[in-house]
C-alpha cells in the first residue's frame, strides 16, 4: 500500500503526516471533528488555553460510544495518540 504526506491542521498548528493510502479521509475528518469541537467550546465556554480547549476536545472525543468492532478501537487509540502528540508539542512552547 503506497503512502501519502498531508498536512493537517489542528487547532491553528500544522502537523505533516504520512498515512496509508485510502486512510487520508479518515485523518481529514477526525481533524475537522477536532477542530468543530475546539470551535464550539471556544465559543461556549470562557476557556481561552488551547492545550485546556484540546484536553477538553480529548476528554470529548474520548467518552463517545464507539462501537465494538476492532477497526473503531484501533481508530479511537490513532486518535488518543495524536492528541498526546500534541499535547507534548504544546507543553513544548
Amino acid at each position: 500500500m503506497s503512502k501519502l504526506s498531508l498536512k493537517i491542521v489542528i487547532a491553528g498548528r500544522t502537523y505533516p503526516l504520512t498515512v496509508n493510502e485510502g486512510e487520508d479521509a479518515k485523518i481529514i475528518k477526525a481533524a475537522d471533528d477536532i477542530n468543530r469541537a475546539i470551535k464550539m467550546l471556544q465559543e461556549n465556554y470562557a476557556v481561552k488555553d488551547m492545550q485546556d480547549l484540546l484536553a477538553m476536545t480529548a476528554l470529548q472525543l474520548a467518552t463517545k460510544s464507539p462501537s465494538t468492532t476492532t477497526t473503531n478501537s484501533n481508530e479511537l487509540e490513532k486518535v488518543e495518540q495524536s492528541l498526546d502528540a500534541l499535547l507534548k508539542d504544546l507543553n513544548s512552547l
